[in-house]
């Protein structure tokens, strides 16, 4: 049911899922991982799956405070259609570490499927469970078509949004049709029908983007952010000061809470690295010309010849990420944290290796000195 109003009143329930988590080794703020389970071309998907649960695992145990799922249809270059089905392998993968979303696309679901399948992992794994949420299809636009069936999309997020929060809250307004009579399973609502206490403790939701318009929302709504500066990092200063004046505190937040995400790549030298970032930076470009988003071997790209305008999108898509050895990615991942004031950092490994993509996240591990919690 859609309500125009964005209720930006967050007095009642807190959140007691929202933590503010500690950081770990020689990270100036809490370092997490956003993944996609990469699936290079001449990798199959149970590889790249695999990749991923020993990733996460990796991550739990060297203390890496997020391990957030993104969601993205249609592209052969990527497993994770299903975030939530992902999750919940790794709930039993792991002991320590917030599983996530990053993010559920909104417009791709209805609100109450959305709830449902994060209440299930909220009750599975209780205070682990992030919801990022955002707006964007996670695909082409003939693909989001068949996704959703010409019934939903952008325009439509703000009134999805809300009914979301109302279900994970089960706090529908008097008058709604949904008042006490629809409610999300696990959620509050069931803990009212079976006549206990409240049990149910929502996950922590976060609002996701690459521009200004969910960060003023986030702002709006009291809710921390995340800007996916592996999109867009030359917009992450305006949306973080955009978020920040218009933050209202609310029972979630009583003050801005920010994550910057970045494309990053280490390798133990400097020109593997610069391999790997290029197969990535090549399947963006293909992306731009309409093309499959599949991201090629590096032998495949030895002879390949680029006309101008492809060097430039390729400069482009390179000065995006984050890449060299693990002491140059971090000195940069540390200098735009400082820049932007961001509370958490959180990086994406992206390049054409397996192997590699989990060996940059190890360097990165071992450059900030974070310990081995297996151990302690």
């Amino acid at each position: 049911m859609k309500n125009n109003n964005i209720n930006t009143d967050n007095s009642d329930n807190k959140q007691p899922s929202f933590q503010t988590l500690k950081k770990q080794g020689n990270a100036p703020v809490p370092l997490s991982i956003l993944d996609v389970a990469t699936t290079g071309k001449g990798y199959s998907a149970a590889e790249a799956i695999a990749n991923s649960i020993a990733l996460a695992k990796f991550a739990d145990q060297r203390g890496f405070a997020r391990y957030w799922v993104a969601e993205h249809h249609g592209m052969p270059a990527v497993s994770t259609s299903s975030p939530a089905m992902m999750l919940s392998r790794l709930i039993g993968e792991t002991k320590n570490i917030r599983l996530g979303s990053g993010g559920m696309m909104l417009p791709n679901f209805p609100p109450l499927v959305v709830a449902e399948q994060f209440g299930m992992l909220q009750a599975m794994a209780s205070g682990r469970i992030d919801l990022g949420i955002g707006r964007a299809p996670g695909t082409n636009g003939l693909t989001a078509s068949a996704l959703r069936g010409n019934n939903l999309g952008a325009e439509d997020f703000p009134e999805l949004l809300t009914e979301l929060l109302h279900f994970l809250k089960d706090d529908f307004p008097d008058g709604h049709p949904f008042k006490n009579r629809v409610f999300a399973v696990p959620g509050p609502g069931q803990d009212r029908e079976n006549g206990i206490a409240r049990s149910f403790d929502s996950p922590s939701v976060w609002l996701l983007g690459s521009s200004g318009y969910s960060a003023q929302l986030a702002g709006k709504l009291g809710l921390p952010f995340a800007f996916a500066a592996q999109l867009a990092p030359e917009n992450m200063l305006f949306a973080f000061d955009l978020y920040r004046k218009n933050f209202k505190p609310s029972k979630v937040l009583d003050k801005p809470h920010t994550i910057a995400c970045f494309s990053v790549f280490a390798a133990d030298t400097v020109e593997e690295a610069k391999i790997q970032t290029h197969a990535f930076a090549h399947s963006m470009l293909r992306m731009m010309k309409g093309q499959t988003y599949v991201i090629p071997s590096p032998e495949e790209l030895k002879n390949y010849s680029y006309d101008n305008s492809e060097r430039l999108i390729l400069e482009s898509w390179n000065e995006k990420m984050i890449h060299g050895t693990a002491d140059q990615v971090v000195s940069k991942l540390n200098e735009f944290q400082k820049t932007s004031g961001a509370d958490e950092l959180m990086i994406a490994n992206l390049g054409h290796s397996l192997e590699g993509i989990l060996h940059s996240a190890k360097l990165i591990a071992d450059a900030y000195n974070m310990p081995n919690l297996s151990t302690i």
